[in-house]
């Protein structure tokens, strides 16, 4: 999770419910360990891609192991893995094979929609998608969950998203991922007390749990509880090996201690500028940075970094009508000229 630019909620789960049999899951798990010192990214590529390619090796037309590789595919860019462009040319073709091989699978279909809808901004493309993902398995929880982000983040539909994420934990009760995207979701809709909630719920219960607090960390940062934010965003990036998140919390925390809101905000748009020039991860993209200079009412810089983010296709900028860190320069014709551009529905 991001501490100034949240953007509601993480699209995707651990690939549990997508391992398909013949990965040597008990051997990747243990590969872990060993790895939490390096980027989220690469492990995924160390714990999941290697053993699924195995399986593949083994047996070339195993359509189950198409689908969880264009389940993994897509998921490294949200962890600011590699080239964004480049996983998901990858996730989609996997995806594309695996329903070749087997044209009953419904959660490569649930792929190819959240791809198209998050990176290629074919709205009703990856919506159509979905449908078929839903008529061939109506009973997919994890694709219902995606769907429910996918629409969430646009605008619009939050209680059509908040619908759906309530079915996706209805049918998978037992997924963490999915109960605290089932507080996350009401991000969308402001409802950041429910946010809240749902997330301490989950953290109660399962305090180990990386995800809950980085829920819980956004909830706060919306409803300006920074130092509960701070608190809870250092404990996800404790918890998850993510060395990003602390350390962004960090700087927050030291710039709120001298000089305030302003003062850690300044901070921080400076480190994301640092991370981007030294090219970190591809943590630091447009979109973010556009966001803590719209939080600081720069207006003119905000909307430089949006134009930047549009040229440079960062798929944050489906998040353009949601976040709420673009409130303030929401009016500008620029702004909605940028909505146009990037196709979001009216």
């Amino acid at each position: 999770m991001w501490l100034v630019t949240s953007g509601g909620v993480a699209r995707r789960p651990v690939l549990s419910s997508t391992w398909p049999e013949g990965c040597d899951r008990e051997d990747a798990s243990k590969r872990e360990t060993p790895f939490r010192s390096i980027p989220q990214s690469e492990m995924l590529t160390l714990i999941f891609v290697f053993p699924i390619h195995q399986a593949i090796g083994k047996d070339p037309g195993y359509a189950l192991a198409y689908s969880g590789l264009g389940d993994t595919y897509s998921l490294i860019p949200s962890y600011e893995g590699g080239n964004a462009k480049e996983n998901f040319l990858k996730s989609n073709a996997a995806a594309r094979k695996a329903m070749e091989l087997d044209p009953t699978l419904a959660r490569p279909h649930a792929v190819l929609g959240s791809n198209e809808m998050e990176f290629d901004w074919n709205f009703a493309g990856g919506e159509a998608e979905f449908k078929k993902a839903f008529e061939l398995d109506p009973n997919d929880a994890t694709a219902h969950q995606w769907y429910a982000d996918s629409i969430g983040v646009l605008g619009g539909r939050e209680q059509e998203a908040i619908e759906e994420m309530n079915r996706a934990h209805q049918l998978d009760p037992l997924s963490l991922e999915i109960s605290v995207e089932a507080g996350g979701i009401h991000y969308f809709a402001r409802q950041y007390d429910e946010m809240i909630a749902a997330c301490k719920k989950v953290a109660a219960e399962n305090p180990a749990f990386a995800g809950a607090h980085g829920c819980l960390c956004n909830g706060y940062w919306a409803k300006r509880i920074y130092q509960q934010a701070v608190e809870e965003c250092k404990l996800e990036g404790q918890l998850s090996g993510n060395r990003r998140a602390s350390e962004e919390a960090l700087v927050f925390e030291q710039g709120f201690r001298s000089a305030g809101v302003k003062g850690a905000l300044t901070k921080v748009v400076e480190w994301l500028q640092a991370q981007r020039k030294e090219n970190i991860n591809g943590a630091a993209t447009p979109f973010r940075i556009a966001v803590v200079y719209a939080r600081l009412g720069d207006k003119e810089r905000a909307l430089q970094w949006l134009n930047t983010a549009y040229q440079e296709h960062d798929m944050l900028l489906v998040g353009l009508k949601t976040d709420e860190g673009l409130d303030s320069i929401r009016s500008d014709p620029r702004f909605a000229e940028l909505v146009r551009k990037v196709g979001l529905p009216q």
